[in-house]
């Protein structure tokens, strides 16, 4: 009897739990479905949807802009100084970053091997110069000798006689005028090796700062500046210094020409930007990058700028009522450039537009936009001129602000 109810017991417990995965089944079954259902409904509805777009409205520039472009300052000389003669470093007086003047002494080159040869020319020209004597004492005995042969009387001495003393005479005279130019030879051997005992002491070509020095004492120095030789500093004059900037052709109405004034800045200087003026340009536009090389001559008696620093070179341009747009704003294609135009009516229309000035992030377009009209920022290719669109951003940016969203 025991057993039976135990096994009723068992039946019912087992129709309990096929009854709820049953349930379990059909709750899971119907939420998949409904999901699926509200998946495929808002598909049909996002596909019927306009394609959301962000825009941005067009505004024409000021009389005046700026256009802010990298640049690198350079020294207003920057030199290598090598050695003139062969020898040892005896000394050198100057570091990096010391001021030296013009003429100042930077080092000094002992020299045996040139000190030995202005000793030996020295000395040969002091031979030459006793040898001048010799010939003056030679040449004096036979121009004498020589004028009592010509004066004797005809028959006292032979013509032969006379004739011989006569070339005696002008040979003696020849000898010592070889004399003469072996001393002028020999002096000029020496005036060459006493102007080379002048390079032992190495000095500044101009007031400048010392930005490099590559020689100690002992180091041996060779004359030249070849691939082999070791140049034994580098000097740069700083005040004024140059900034060289690299211009887009786009800019080269305004900026090709001397006398423009620039505001250099940078991270790395305090205080105030340092003005400036264009000095000279290339007048040549580079095909390759299509910019133009200026230079800005810039005075700098505090050496806030040093040379190779990057800075931050500000122009002042006339801009003639140009609409300034996002750089995101624009297409390119075989055509040309255009824009994307919604109209009032929520509708994609491309144009072809024309740039006036590229300023990188920014660009002004002399053609083809007008004030107010809104423009689609970095549109979707899967939009086509005249689809309807959805303007997803509220508050219509300008374009400053769209740029530095974007």
């Amino acid at each position: 009897m025991q057993s039976t109810d135990t096994g009723r017991s068992l039946q019912r417990a087992a129709v309990a739990v096929a009854i709820l995965l049953l349930l379990a089944f059909l709750i899971v079954h119907f939420t998949k479905s409904h999901a699926e259902r509200g998946l495929a409904r808002d598909t049909r509805a996002a596909a019927a949807s306009a394609p959301a777009v962000e825009v941005v409205v067009v505004h024409n520039t000021s009389a005046t802009g700026t256009l802010t472009l990298p640049g690198e300052s350079s020294a207003w000389y920057e030199s290598s100084i090598y050695a003139r003669v062969s020898g040892y470093v005896g000394k050198w007086y100057v570091d990096i970053g010391d001021r030296v003047k013009a003429g100042q002494l930077l080092a000094t080159i002992d020299t045996p091997e040139l000190d030995a040869e202005l000793a030996a020319a020295q000395a040969k020209l002091q031979v030459a110069q006793a040898q001048v004597k010799v010939r003056q004492a030679d040449a004096a005995f036979a121009n004498s000798t020589y004028a009592r042969w010509r004066d004797s009387p005809r028959g006292v001495v032979s013509d032969q006689e006379r004739e011989d003393k006569k070339a005696g005479d002008a040979s003696a005279a020849a000898q010592l005028e070889a004399a003469r130019a072996q001393v002028s030879l020999d002096q000029a051997d020496v005036d060459r090796f006493a102007a080379f005992e002048q390079f032992k002491r190495v000095t500044a070509p101009y007031a400048g700062t010392i930005i490099e020095r590559r020689v100690d004492i002992g180091n041996l120095v060779t004359a030249g500046s070849s691939s082999g030789s070791t140049s034994l500093y580098r000097i740069a004059q700083d005040d004024p210094i140059r900034v060289f900037v690299d211009v887009p052709q786009s800019a080269a109405a305004d900026l090709m020409k001397v006398g423009v004034p620039a505001s250099i800045s940078s991270n790395d200087l305090s205080g105030r930007p340092i003005s400036g003026t264009i000095t000279r340009t290339s007048d040549a536009i580079d095909p390759q990058a299509r910019t133009f090389r200026v230079e800005v001559d810039v005075p700098n008696p505090d050496r806030r700028l040093v040379p190779g620093l990057y800075v931050q070179v500000a122009f002042q341009l006339q801009n003639g009522g140009m609409s300034q747009v996002p750089a995101a704003a624009l297409l390119f294609s075989s055509q040309g450039p255009r824009v994307a135009v919604v109209d009032s009516n929520a509708t994609v229309r491309f144009r072809a537009v024309t740039i006036g000035r590229d300023d990188g992030d920014k660009v002004e377009l002399s053609s083809g936009v007008s004030n107010g009209e809104r423009l689609v920022l970095n549109i979707s290719n899967q939009i086509f001129d005249g689809e309807q669109v959805r303007v997803s951003n509220d508050a219509l940016p300008t374009p400053d602000a769209a740029m530095s969203a974007h």
